[in-house]
Formats: structure tokens, C-alpha cells, sequence
């Protein structure tokens, strides 16, 4: 029977970048976090002489070739394990493309996951393994090996288990507007040259603030950690092992409110005002049911809305609605339930 994989999206509750590296990335530092909201990946494969994969989906934006990211990883995975097979992966496609929120790299760890069951291999035995093959395909895949709230480092391939905030409720909207990930980026460097920002200042600060979101997020400091450089490598931490409360009561006691942001709003809201009247609307300022923290989701389109009580997420869907804005209702996936939610073999 094939296996079908639940393929989570995920948000950035904070996301700051550096300048420009030698080697065109950016550094950065996040917290992600996943949500229910998902696709569903279906994997059917067998062993065989030679490896062939065919790939469907119910929507005609996604690539069906080997330009898909799930596509990259079983190919990839089969390639690292010296297996061949014959491979069948559908992607029912329920959330935005190109949204920001994380699918496409959700499509190809389900996908894995998915082979690893249909072929009996054994890649979660080989950890480190695996999060180097997701760092193949791309930056933000490597979360959705971990699940939950998660801090993302160097260009968001190096991750961390932080402790999960207690699930949330979430609004997640959706325009149609497409933001151009590499236009943002060349935006933001040519911010960055306007404003002087050396590397050695921008290392600097990308240290200290994902210092603060390990702080923010785990009531501590991770352990082991280095002293203040310009290096922002944490390569050799382990997190604090401590249970996170509630999201609010984190973002009072800590702080986090005052600063935590997304920088690439400073480049994508002038470009497209839309978007900065869509997060006004999910903040609800001043109203009973302001949400907690509002933001973009990576670079866009899509923004999100946490919030308090279910009633207030709902109040904030009313007054998207009311301004022709789709939107979806969910909350925030702690890691265990990711991990125990994930495969299915049925789903009604």
C-alpha cells in the first residue's frame, strides 16, 4: 500500500539577514515553527535494476520533473543509499506555492519519509546523514527533519531543536501577489549598501540575536555556548532541555515583542504596500483580539497572525475576509505531535 505523508508548513517567527556572503548567500538567523496546515505527499516505489520517478500533483504550478524539490530528494536519497527503485510520488496541493511557507521543502522531506517507509531503508538511524542531503536540495529543508520550533542558523540550513511553545492559534493569509525571493534579496543587499553594513557588523549581530532567540524561546542560554565572536558558530551547542510556556507568556517576560521582526518586510512592504495593510489587519491593534505577534512569512506573500482563543483568530479572519483576503485557520505544531501526525494511511 503506498504511503501518504502529511507535509507541514511552517512560518518564521522572526528572521533576520546579513549582508551578502562571498559564495551569494546570506546569513541569518530564525526561529521557525511548524503549523497543521498541510499538503499531503504520497509515495508508492519498489526496488528495482534502475531508478525511475514519476511525479503528479493536482496543481499545474508545480513542477512534475526533477525541478521539484521531492523529486531532488528521493533521487538524491537513492543515489547516497547506492539503491535503485521505481518511484511514484503524488503531491495534493494544499498550500500556497511560493508563499513563504516553507512547502515546497516540506514536499521533499515527506518524501523521504515516505521512501524510507515504501523501501524499508533506514536513513533515521543516520541523522546527520540526513539533514546533509535535505541541506542539498535547499536552506530550509533541514527543519522539517526536526519539526516544531526550530532556530536556523548560517543560511537557514543549520538547525536547532528549540523547546515547543504550547500549540497557538494561527491565521495564515494568502494573497495574489507574488513576491520574487531573489528580488527581495538583491532589494535587501542594496538596503544593506545604503546603510553601511560591513560583514564583521553584521556577523556581530546575527550572533547576538540568535543568542536572544535561544534565550527567548528556552528560558536559558544553550549550553555549551561560545563566547560573543564575530563567527556566529554554534555548531557544537546542544539546546537547554527546558519546556517553553505559552506563547504569550514568553513574549512578555522575555521581550521578544520589542524586537523580534522579519527583515525582509523592510524591503517587501515598500515594493508591495498590500502586504503592510494585510499585517495591520491581522495585528488588530487596539481591539480585544490583537494577536500576539503578526509577520511576514519569509519573504512572502503569505503573512501570519498568532493569537490567544480560537474566537480571536476567527475575529481576525472576519476582517481579512471583509478585505477580499484568503486566509486559513490552524495553530502551531509542537514536535512530537509533527513526528506522531505525519504518516497516515488514510486521510478522510
Amino acid at each position: 500500500m503506498p504511503t501518504a505523508v502529511r507535509s507541514h508548513a511552517k512560518i518564521n517567527l522572526g528572521l533576520h539577514i546579513g549582508v551578502a556572503r562571498p559564495d551569494g548567500f546570506h546569513s541569518l538567523a530564525t526561529v521557525y515553527q511548524t503549523l497543521e496546515l498541510h499538503d499531503l505527499v504520497t509515495v508508492k516505489a519498489r526496488r528495482s535494476p534502475a531508478t525511475s520517478i514519476h511525479l503528479t500533483t493536482n496543481d499545474d504550478r508545480v513542477p512534475t520533473d526533477s525541478r521539484n524539490t521531492a523529486w531532488k530528494m528521493a533521487e538524491l536519497a537513492l543515489e547516497v543509499l547506492g539503491c535503485a527503485a521505481e518511484v511514484e510520488i503524488d503531491i495534493d496541493k494544499r498550500l500556497p506555492v511560493q508563499g513563504g511557507l516553507g512547502a515546497g521543502s516540506a514536499n521533499a522531506v515527506a518524501a523521504l519519509v515516505g521512501l524510507e517507509a515504501e523501501l524499508g531503508i533506514h536513513f533515521r538511524a543516520l541523522f546527520s546523514r540526513r539533514l546533509k542531503l535535505a541541506a542539498q536540495v535547499g536552506s530550509d529543508v533541514p527543519l522539517f527533519l526536526i519539526g516544531g520550533t526550530v532556530l536556523g542558523l548560517d543560511r537557514g540550513q543549520e538547525v536547532y531543536p528549540l523547546p515547543d511553545i504550547e500549540p497557538t492559534w494561527c491565521v495564515v493569509a494568502t494573497p495574489d501577489i507574488g513576491v520574487s525571493t531573489p528580488q527581495a534579496f538583491r532589494d535587501w543587499d542594496a538596503l544593506c549598501e545604503a546603510e553601511g553594513l560591513t560583514a564583521e557588523a553584521s556577523a556581530a549581530k546575527l550572533y547576538e540575536l540568535s543568542r536572544a532567540y535561544a534565550s527567548a524561546f528556552s528560558e536559558t542560554i544553550p549550553k555549551g555556548q561560545h563566547e560573543a565572536g564575530s563567527s556566529g558558530d554554534l555548531s557544537d551547542n546542544s539546546v537547554a532541555e527546558v519546556l517553553a510556556g505559552p506563547l504569550e507568556s514568553a513574549l512578555v517576560r522575555t521581550g521578544i515583542s520589542s524586537w523580534i521582526q522579519n527583515d525582509f518586510e523592510r524591503v517587501v512592504f515598500p515594493q508591495h504596500p498590500s502586504l503592510a495593510e494585510i499585517k495591520r489587519i491581522l495585528v488588530g491593534f487596539g481591539t480585544p483580539e490583537a494577536a500576539l505577534h503578526a509577520s511576514l512569512s519569509g519573504s512572502g506573500s503569505a503573512l501570519f497572525g498568532l493569537y490567544r482563543t480560537r474566537g480571536d483568530a476567527e475575529e481576525a479572519r472576519k476582517r481579512l475576509s471583509l478585505a477580499g483576503v484568503r486566509s486559513h485557520l490552524t495553530r502551531t505544531l509542537p514536535r512530537q505531535a509533527y513526528w506522531s501526525e505525519m504518516l497516515l494511511k488514510e486521510e478522510h
